[in-house]
Formats: C-alpha cells, structure tokens, sequence
C-alpha cells in the first residue's frame, strides 16, 4: 500500500507559461470503510481539524475527507499535526459516542512506531509520568505509556563527544491520551523523538535533517477497536516514503507485533 501525499502540478500549458502553479490534493486513503465508520491514513503535515494551534491554517483532514465522502465526519481521536497514520471517525454522533466510550474503557489499541536518540537499555518498559494538558491546561494527569525496543542503530556522525550517533527504533502503546504523550515521555527519559522541534534534541534533528529526513518520526502503525455492531477492526498504516528512509539509513525492518 503506497502513502498518500499531497503535491502540485501545472494545471495546463497556458498556466505554465504564466507562473500559475494550481494545487492537486490527492485523496485520502481509507484503511476501513464502512456504513458508520473508517479509519483513515493521515499523512505527515496536515493538520486533523482547525484549533487554536492552527495558526493562520486552512487546510485540514477532516474537511478534505468530508468533500472527498460527501458526508458528515465525526473525529473520534486526533493526531498532531507531525504525526502520519491511523486516525478513527465515525459518519454519526450515536457511533462517535459509542467509539468515544470504548476509547475511554481502554478498549481501543493505538500503536505507535517512532525513533529517538540513544539506545534504551530495557527491550520493555512503562513510563507512568503525570503530564499536564498541554497550553492553559496546567493541571497535571496520569500518563502512562508502554514502549519496546525493536532495534538499535547507530550513523557515522560524531555527537555528544561520542565518535558515532546511536539511535533505536520503538513501538509503543499510549495506555492514556495526555496531549504529546509519547513525545513528551520520551523527553522525560531523555530518548528524546526524532524530528520532534518541540520536544526532541535539535542536534539529533540536524543529523536527520542532513540525510534527508525533514519529518517528525511518529507513526500511528496500528489501531484496534471493537465494531459497534459487533467484531473487532483491526487496520494497519504503511510508512510513508520519508520515514521508510530513516529506517532504511539503519538496514531496519519493522517487526510484526504478534498480536
């Protein structure tokens, strides 16, 4: 299966010769559609919905899929901004609710594959650090995320006053939905996210950034959650092109988790 991305391209021969330069969106690839949800496969860059965060946006998921299904869309989560992968909606406020309270009950399984600098020492872990909400929400809350390491690396690039750079390639399970979670657990263990501006090691971003890797590696590989008619979807994302690079730098293959 082939990311979706969004590009450009001269609208005809005229336009060209006139500098205009007209925008082709590519549409949004449904991972599971049915009559009263989907899983969509959010690429890298493009904001879920307009917020305060958005800052001047006009380009967002949720009203590109309602044009391209000619429907009502209800977000059931959200992804940041820099995040790619699996992103839950429902076509109605009564399965949005339903999704909205399994989500709570902890019945819907969200994994998640990213990079961070230097090499955990442990294969599995939990991280139970209390986070707060983020911008004007300063009241902190349980957080608690599960990570295991999938493989090592390391680039012929001096850092921190050590002759190579060691990375490690993660999986990991959000148990609560704290804003930046993993990102900010990360920080907290100081395996700081790659590509991760906010929150991450601007060193180790450079080092990316030199190999041709200008995204945040986060990626919502996998979700899984009970059907409110019944049965379980399981739908799965694909690495899109720029962060299947950072892992081919390292000859990395993403394991299958088993489960």
């Amino acid at each position: 299966m082939v990311a979706v991305m969004a590009g450009e391209s001269v609208a005809d021969g005229q336009a060209r010769d006139e500098g205009v330069v007209a925008a082709v969106v590519e549409p949004l690839q449904l991972l599971h559609q049915d009559d009263r949800l989907a899983v969509v496969d959010k690429p890298a860059g493009l904001m879920v919905h307009d917020s305060k965060l958005a800052r001047g946006e006009d380009d967002f998921l949720a009203d590109r899929l309602r044009e391209q299904l000619g429907r009502p869309i209800f977000l059931v989560h959200r992804l940041d901004r820099a995040t790619s992968g699996c992103l839950l909606l429902a076509f109605d406020r009564d399965t949005a609710s339903t999704l909205g309270k399994s989500l709570m009950g902890g019945e819907v399984m969200k994994d998640y594959l990213t990079v961070c600098r230097g090499w955990p020492a442990e294969e599995a872990w939990r991280v139970e650090h209390d986070l707060d909400g983020g911008p004007g929400k300063p009241v902190k809350k349980p957080a608690i995320t599960d990570f295991q390491r999938l493989a090592t690396g390391e680039l012929a690039v001096p850092s921190g006053g050590f002759t190579t750079s060691r990375y490690a390639l993660l999986r990991c399970q959000p148990q609560t939905g704290r804003f930046r979670q993993i990102r900010r657990h990360l920080k907290h263990l100081s395996h700081h996210m790659i590509g991760d501006t906010s929150h991450g090691d601007g060193r180790h971003n450079r080092i990316f950034r030199m190999q041709g890797v200008h995204r945040m590696l986060l990626h919502a590989e996998r979700l899984r959650f009970p059907h409110p008619d019944g049965g379980r979807v399981d739908a799965r994302a694909p690495l899109d092109r720029e962060f299947q690079k950072a892992l081919d730098l390292f000859g990395w293959d993403v394991p299958a988790d088993g489960r």
